[in-house]
């Protein structure tokens, strides 16, 4: 597929705006494909490609608002399409928090396409996948893996004369290493803007590892634990956090944010100095979106600085309500690091545990983020700085907001992939105390 040009996504987008009979008209415009790879037992599965382009159009007369969708782009379908909304806006009740739409905005420069990625082609994969089939298969184990790539735009216009355009490529890639009698389990997995930087060989050798490493697992009693969380295992945790820096529910006492008497605590010190959450649509090593769903524009953004809650987000509507500016949810998550490598970490621990991976993630309580899930793919015990040996996995009940509050370290910063939302973060390995362990668990 050949994607639309900056040029050709904004003269599609004034066609559809000129068939607009309505108060105001936002038109959004998507395409993108997707290429994959998957292997098990040590042999591709599948393999193949998506290619899809659609296009939505929100009628708006006064506050009655109407919404339609459309994948064919011929003059007749673009015309039917907001006459469509406009249809359904004219029989939609109103809408008390419909704000209308934004003038022009000014947006950074994010660069989030590179060519690397968006050329790759069937037998790149291949190639790819094959090089983590050889590290594994030379090591009598079985591997499982899925390699997907991505490039594609979006679009926006609207009737007050809003245009944004942003292009993008993604690369993930996840791998879990198992012995043929199932005693042991390792799991990698990675995530790049640019394909060149994938290095599946090195991947591979670290769920290797992992999974050699985790056989002969022995039982140790749950309790409360110093932990070392790599960044896959602490990022499904943290964007607990991410997810829930919103105004709204924090102003309606319905978030780990909230106050009694409908106050929020904004301005307030909720965990260790040294954490430091923030968002920049502009870093190079996780390039993101200039702009909201809406057409805001984003900016870089400190949502936690040295532990006290600095922004959340605002609505347009919930802004306006309370008499303050909006401020969109951001387009990528960062957490600020420290100097401490995984070996010092571990160096520094006299008694404790290397998590690897965290899965299954269920909130318990939300007004107190407390969430319970369980360790699997390389859960190992560490005793006077040293790995001693490996442990059988572990149920938690933890909430990210007491684990930042029990900080101990913190690590340079990794590009990871979320295994719970598939969302990729800069998250930095954690060195945390009192982790609370509540069971055994006999998955590997």
């Amino acid at each position: 597929m050949v994607l639309l040009t900056e040029a050709e996504a904004k003269a599609l987008l004034q066609k559809v705006l000129s068939y607009s009979k309505a108060d105001e008209c936002v038109v959004n415009l998507s395409g993108g494909e997707r290429g994959n790879i998957r292997y098990a037992r040590n042999e591709v599965s599948t393999s193949g490609s998506t290619i899809n382009q659609n296009l939505q159009v929100l009628s708006a007369f006064g506050k009655k608002v109407g919404v339609a969708a459309i994948d064919e782009f011929d003059d007749a379908s673009l015309e039917k399409v907001v006459r469509r909304a406009e249809e359904l806006a004219q029989l939609a009740p109103e809408n008390p928090e419909y704000v209308g739409v934004l003038g022009p905005q000014q947006y950074l420069k994010s660069a989030g396409y590179f060519e690397s990625t968006a050329k790759i082609t069937p037998a790149a994969r291949a190639e790819a996948v094959a090089k983590s089939l050889a590290v594994s298969g030379n090591q009598k184990l079985a591997a499982a893996g899925f390699l997907e790539d991505y490039r594609g735009y979006s679009a926006m216009m609207n009737s007050k004369g809003l245009f944004a355009y942003y292009p993008s490529t993604n690369v993930n890639f996840s791998l879990t290493v198992r012995t043929d009698d199932g005693t042991g389990s390792g799991y990698v997995t990675r995530g790049y803007s640019d394909f060149s930087k994938l290095d599946t060989v090195s991947a591979t050798k670290i769920a290797v590892e992992k999974c050699l490493g985790s056989v002969g697992a022995r039982a140790l009693e749950p309790g409360k634990y110093t932990v070392i969380l790599e960044p896959t295992a602490g990022v499904v945790l943290l964007e607990n956090i991410f997810f829930g820096m919103d105004a709204r529910s924090a102003d309606e006492g319905r978030s780990f944010l909230s106050k009694p008497g409908g106050k929020t605590k904004l301005g307030e010190k909720i965990v260790d100095e040294r954490v430091t959450i923030f968002s920049d649509p502009t870093n190079p090593e996780l390039p993101a979106s200039p702009w909201a769903g809406d057409g805001q524009p984003q900016e870089k953004i400190n949502w936690i600085e040295k532990g006290v809650v600095k922004n959340m987000a605002y609505s347009r509507f919930w802004a306006q309500k309370k008499g303050v500016k909006p401020v969109p949810f951001p387009s990528n998550v960062i957490m600020a690091g420290g100097t401490a490598s995984l070996d010092d970490m571990i160096k520094s621990t006299q008694r404790g545990i290397l998590v690897t991976k965290l899965w299954y993630i269920r909130s318990v309580d939300p007004q107190t983020l407390l969430l319970t899930g369980l360790t699997r793919d390389g859960t190992f015990y560490i005793e006077n700085g040293k790995i001693k040996h490996p442990i059988k996995n572990f149920r938690f009940n933890e909430s990210p907001v007491i684990m930042l509050n029990n900080l101990e370290a913190l690590g340079k910063p990794e590009r990871v992939v979320s295994t719970e939302s598939n969302s990729n973060y800069l998250i930095p390995p954690m060195k945390i105390r009192e982790f609370t362990f509540s069971s055994l668990s006999d998955a590997v």
